[in-house]
C-alpha cells in the first residue's frame, strides 16, 4: 500500500484502526439495540422506528458543512466533517455525523474513495467505499424494474397512452461506463420489445435515490414513488409509476434501503451513512430519516452538503429543510488557500499534474483577490439565516499570511473562523474548529427558506440565480419554456427548484472564478423530478452518466497475497 512522503495511506490507516463495538457506539448515542441490526462488525442498519422512539429525546445542534466552489485540489469538506465530528470529543462536547454514501463509479473512476482522508475517516474504509449494505443496488434495482414495468406496458398495448418520443424514464447502473449514455433498446424480432432510444444514468442521478433521501418515513416513500413521472401522452399529460403498477414493486425493493447505516469515525465518534443523490442535478445530501435519528443522538449533528454553498447548501436550505422541517444552527463553509489562489482565475490547474510553483508562493492579494468566491458564500449562507464559521483547512506548507487573509475575509462578514489540521491530527486538529462552531450554534438564528411554495416556477429560479449565483437574469429557450408552462399545468408548480448546473463555478460557466457578475443563466431544458419533490431547470450540459479516464483507480485496486484489499484511495 502506497504511501506519500512517509506518511500512511488513507487505507493503512484505516485498516490500523481499532473499531470499537457499533453496540457501543449506539449506546452511547441512544439509539436503542433492539433497532439495530448488524451486518458483520463494521456497520449497522438503524430500524425506522428508531425515529418514534427517540422523539422524545432533546435535540441536538443542528449543523451543515459546505464549502467554497470545488476546485480540482479538493478542499477537503468530509475529511473536515469527520474532523469536526471527532473533535466535538476533545471539548468535552458530543457530535455525530451524517453523509453521503459513495457512488462505486467514481471510487473506481477519477475520484476514489468519500470515506474522509488521513485521521479523519469513517471506517471500515473498505466497507464504506465498496457495497456497504447494498442500498446502491437496491436504487438500482427498483429503478430498473420499473423501467423493464415501462417497457413491457408498451409491449402489451401500452393503455396509458405514452407517446414514445416523450419517455423520461431511463435506466442505471452504478459504474462510470459513457457508453450506456445513449442507446437503443427494443432491438431484435417482435418479442424483443418496442424499439426506442433511452439511455443509462449512475445510479445516484436516479430519481429513486432522490426519492429515498428526502422522504420522511415509508408510508411517505411509498407515496412518492408512486408520483414519478415516467413520461408524457401525447397531449401532454404525465403517466406515473402508480398508473402502471409498479410503485409498490419498488417500494419493497427499497424496504431495507430506507433504513440508515450506522458506521464510526477513527476516534468512536457515530456516523450515519445514507443515501448519495447526485451533487449535480439532485440535492446533494445525505438522508431526511439519517437526521431525524441523529438529531437526537447526540450535542451536535453535523450534516454534509455536496460541492460549495452556491449547491449543496441551497438545496439543503431549500429542499431538504422544507420537507423536514429542521432548521439548521449554524453552517461551515470550509476554505483553502490553495482554493482561493485558484479562485483568483491566475493559476492553471489540472487534476493529476504537478502544482504550479507560483501556487504555493507566500502571497495573500491573491487570496484576497479569489476570496470574492469565499465572500460570496458567506452572503449565500447568511442570506438564509443562519450563522456562518469558516474552517480554514490548513495544508503543509501553507503560509502564515496566506491564512492570515482567509481569517481578515471572515471577519470583514462578522464570521468566526478557525485553522484545522484534521486530516493529519484527527479530532484534535479540529479542535478550535468545534469551538467556534459551538459559540456559533448558539446565536439566534432567523432561518427561512429562499422563496415560498407558491411563487411561480419562473420567479423561484430568479430567485436563485439572482440572489446566491449573483446572475443579472435568467433566458429560457424555447423548449425550456413549453417545459415550465406544461409543469404549472400539471400542477408542478408547488415544487421547489434544484437548479442543474456546473459545480466549478458560482456562474453557469466553469471557466469563470471567484464571484462572476454581469452575466445570465441560461435554462436550456426543464425537467420534473415529482416523486423525489423537485423541478430542476438544466443550464448547460449535465453528464449523467461519467466515464472512466485513462488510468482510473479501478486499475490499481486488487487483493494481496492475504485476500485484503490494496489501492483503495
Amino acid at each position: 500500500m502506497a504511501t506519500t512522503g512517509g506518511f500512511p495511506s488513507d487505507l493503512e490507516i484505516a485498516s490500523a484502526a481499532q473499531i470499537r463495538p457499533l453496540t457501543e457506539i449506539a449506546d452511547e448515542a441512544g439509539i436503542p439495540r433492539d433497532y439495530l441490526e448488524l451486518y458483520g462488525t463494521g456497520v449497522a442498519k438503524v430500524k425506522l422506528e428508531a425515529v418514534e422512539a427517540m422523539a422524545d429525546r432533546s435535540r441536538g445542534r443542528y449543523v451543515v458543512v459546505t464549502a467554497i466552489t470545488p476546485t480540482p485540489l479538493g478542499e477537503g469538506k468530509t475529511t473536515t466533517t469527520v474532523g469536526l465530528g471527532q473533535a466535538f470529543g476533545h471539548i468535552g462536547r458530543t457530535a455525530t455525523i451524517a453523509i453521503r454514501q459513495p457512488s462505486m463509479g467514481p471510487t473506481f473512476g477519477i475520484k476514489g474513495g468519500a470515506a474522509g482522508g488521513g485521521y479523519s475517516q469513517v471506517v471500515p474504509m473498505d466497507l464504506f467505499n465498496l457495497h456497504l449494505t447494498g442500498d446502491m443496488h437496491a436504487v438500482t434495482a427498483a429503478h430498473n424494474l420499473c423501467a423493464a414495468m415501462l417497457d413491457a406496458h408498451l409491449y402489451h398495448g401500452n393503455e396509458a397512452g405514452f407517446d414514445i418520443h416523450n419517455i423520461t424514464w431511463r435506466r442505471v447502473l452504478d459504474v462510470n461506463d459513457r457508453a450506456l449514455r445513449n442507446i437503443t433498446i427494443g432491438l431484435g424480432g417482435r418479442l424483443d420489445g418496442i424499439p426506442r432510444e433511452s439511455g443509462f444514468d449512475i445510479t445516484a442521478a436516479s430519481e429513486v435515490m432522490a426519492t429515498l433521501a428526502l422522504c420522511t418515513s415509508m408510508s411517505d416513500l411509498r407515496a412518492r414513488l408512486g408520483r414519478i413521472v415516467l413520461g408524457y401522452t401525447s397531449g401532454g399529460e404525465p403517466v406515473t409509476a402508480e398508473e402502471i403498477g409498479a410503485a409498490g414493486s419498488m417500494a419493497v425493493l427499497l424496504r431495507e434501503a430506507i433504513k440508515p447505516n450506522l458506521m464510526q469515525t477513527l476516534e468512536g465518534s457515530p456516523a450515519l451513512v445514507h443515501t448519495g443523490p447526485f451533487g449535480n442535478i439532485a440535492t446533494g445530501n445525505s438522508s431526511i430519516v439519517a437526521d431525524q435519528i441523529g438529531i437526537g443522538t447526540s450535542d451536535f449533528l453535523l450534516t454534509e452538503a455536496g460541492f460549495g454553498a452556491d449547491m449543496g447548501a441551497e438545496r439543503f436550505f431549500n429542499i431538504k429543510c422544507r420537507y423536514s422541517g429542521v432548521s439548521p444552527d449554524a453552517a461551515v463553509i470550509v476554505a483553502t488557500v490553495r482554493g482561493l489562489k485558484a479562485h483568483s482565475g491566475k493559476h492553471r490547474i489540472v487534476a493529476g499534474r504537478p502544482l504550479p510553483p507560483a501556487l504555493l508562493e507566500a502571497n495573500p492579494e491573491e487570496v484576497h483577490a479569489g476570496g470574492d468566491n469565499l465572500r460570496k458564500q458567506l452572503e449565500n449562507v447568511r442570506m438564509h439565516g443562519v450563522s456562518p464559521v469558516v474552517a480554514i483547512n490548513q495544508f503543509p506548507g501553507d503560509h502564515e499570511a496566506d491564512l492570515a487573509a482567509i481569517a481578515d475575509i471572515a471577519a470583514e462578514y462578522g464570521a468566526r473562523s478557525a485553522r484545522c489540521t484534521q486530516f493529519a491530527y484527527g479530532g484534535a486538529g479540529a479542535a478550535d474548529l468545534a469551538e467556534a462552531v459551538a459559540e456559533a450554534a448558539e446565536e439566534p438564528t432567523d432561518f427561512s427558506v429562499l422563496y415560498p411554495d407558491d411563487m411561480s416556477l419562473r420567479d423561484k429560479i430568479r430567485a436563485v440565480a439572482t440572489n446566491v449565483y449573483g446572475a443579472d437574469d435568467v433566458s429560457y429557450t424555447a423548449r425550456a419554456n413549453r417545459e415550465i408552462d406544461g409543469y404549472e399545468r400539471n400542477g408542478f408548480g408547488n415544487l421547489p427548484v434544484c437548479i442543474a448546473k456546473t459545480h466549478l463555478s458560482i456562474s453557469s460557466d466553469a471557466s469563470l472564478k471567484g464571484a462572476p457578475t454581469g452575466w445570465t443563466l441560461p435554462v436550456r431544458e426543464v425537467r420534473a423530478s415529482v416523486g423525489a419533490g423537485f423541478v430542476y431547470p438544466i443550464c448547460g450540459d449535465m453528464r449523467t452518466m461519467p466515464g472512466l479516464g485513462r488510468d482510473p483507480a479501478a486499475r490499481h485496486i486488487d487483493l494481496d497475497a492475504d485476500g485484503d484489499i490494496v489501492g483503495l484511495s
